[in-house]
């Protein structure tokens, strides 16, 4: 069996030139050893095979000063010090277990990104520590991103000095409104004051720094909304990101507007204060990378959730977070004491997962790629071997008929319409391919 060569003749005569079978006729010769067959592989290296993979790192914070309304996310309010001091230590043994199980330290780290949560809670001490457990247990760029969340009330100018000192080269400040009377809607202890004060000592970081807004909160006007538009311009941040409020049964919201106590702006009245955000973003050239998040002229593109979405691995570290590798998407537990207990007992705390299937991959494709608002089309082909403009025509024929999108030289690109209805377009594409499977 040693002696088998490319030079199969036999078996050769029965793929294209792409390495697919044609059509065969009954017969006892043309023996199969591999498939593809040898003449349509490259030339390679033995560098190509064991070249370790980039991996992006997410650290979850689950702690909080406050409780927003609108926040469906299992949080934690009015922990003593001796709570976070614990977690933060448990944390690290995860990092120092998780990387020594999956050989993490193998693999160039791409990015780190502290969410929450809100990891500005944490005290100078905490966040130093995690940064340090971090760099000594895995291999890091010396150029990857290292985002941080802040929000305006828990981050002070010690602390926007230590995030300079760590090399915390991106901040993102959950803000979500510049206007005080939405603010005190949704339940956040910060002011319109409080909140450029913040943007001013993020700035001081040298860091890019990002701000979100939320259209659609409960009280929001076009005028409001227009006065929060205009103050996060003025701010000059790198990138502004604009979220849709939505609404979950375990939200402070859902309960005021079952109680008859609170009325949310509706889907078609946050579509006109979007159009209005487009247009302002448009004006003063902030440009789309996203079809949420807008960077001053175009200069400065978020490297970690594009990485995900075109399919990189994401180890997750803390509470309930949730990443992949590989195949396998999981999850930890969300319960902090048993957390606690599997990492203590020296036992990853992965309590729930997938394992992506063909068709998974192929709809994940299509569903988080287009969050990037062009997609190449060429690249389905490159990893599925499908020509997407065949497989997906009637999805791709109604996306450019009704505007939602163009294709153009193999790019399907998000039109303002396609923009202004966020996953749209990808869902209709993933939606075509599960039907079609």
């Amino acid at each position: 069996m040693e002696k088998l060569e490319p030079a199969d003749k036999e078996a050769a005569l029965h793929t294209t030139r792409r390495g697919y079978m044609t059509e065969l006729k009954p017969a006892r010769r043309g023996f199969i050893t591999n498939y593809p067959n040898f003449q349509h592989w490259k030339k390679s290296t033995g560098d190509d095979v064991i070249a370790p993979q980039p991996l992006n790192i997410y650290v979850h914070i689950p702690f909080c000063a406050q409780q927003c309304s609108y926040c469906y996310y299992k949080t934690i309010q009015g922990s003593r010090k001796s709570e976070v001091d614990q977690y933060v230590d448990v944390l690290c043994q995860e990092i120092e277990l998780a990387t020594r199980h999956f050989h993490l330290d193998e693999r160039p780290v791409r990015s780190i990104y502290f969410g929450g949560g809100t990891p500005t809670l944490l005290s100078e001490s905490n966040i130093a520590q995690i940064a340090e457990c971090l760099r000594k247990n895995l291999t890091i760029n010396a150029d990857a991103e290292f985002t941080v969340e802040a929000e305006p009330v828990t981050l002070t100018q010690k602390k926007a000095d230590l995030l300079r000192e760590l090399n915390v080269n991106r901040v993102s400040l959950g803000v979500q409104s510049l206007c005080d009377d939405i603010i005190k809607l949704s339940n956040r202890k910060d002011t319109e004051q409080r909140v450029m004060k913040a943007i001013e000592m993020a700035q001081s970081t040298g860091a890019s720094v990002n701000i979100d807004l939320m259209s659609g909160l409960a009280g929001e006007t076009s005028e409001t909304w227009a006065y929060s538009i205009r103050r996060a311009l003025e701010s000059k941040v790198e990138s502004i990101t604009v979220y849709k409020t939505e609404l979950y049964a375990n939200t402070e919201y859902y309960k005021e507007i079952r109680n008859d106590n609170l009325v949310l702006p509706t889907d078609e009245q946050e579509l006109e204060l979007m159009q209005y955000a487009l247009d302002q973003f448009a004006a003063a050239n902030y440009l789309p990378w996203s079809f949420f998040t807008f960077t001053r002229d175009g200069n400065y593109e978020h490297v970690h959730a594009p990485s995900i979405w075109k399919g990189e691995d994401y180890y997750p570290f803390g509470t309930s977070a949730f990443g992949r590798v590989g195949n396998w998407l999981f999850q930890n537990s969300n319960d902090i004491p048993k957390y606690f207990a599997q990492i203590e007992a020296k036992k990853l705390a992965i309590v729930r997962g997938h394992k992506l299937t063909a068709l998974d991959l192929m709809v994940r494709e299509l569903v988080l790629g287009m969050k990037l608002m062009n997609y190449q089309t060429s690249l389905f082909e490159e990893k599925f071997g499908f020509q997407l403009e065949k497989i997906c025509a009637p999805s791709i024929d109604h996306l450019i008929t009704d505007g939602y999108a163009t294709l153009d030289n193999g790019v399907i690109a998000l039109t303002q319409k396609g923009m202004l209805h966020g996953d749209y377009a990808g869902k209709s594409l993933g939606q075509h391919l599960l039907k079609l499977f």
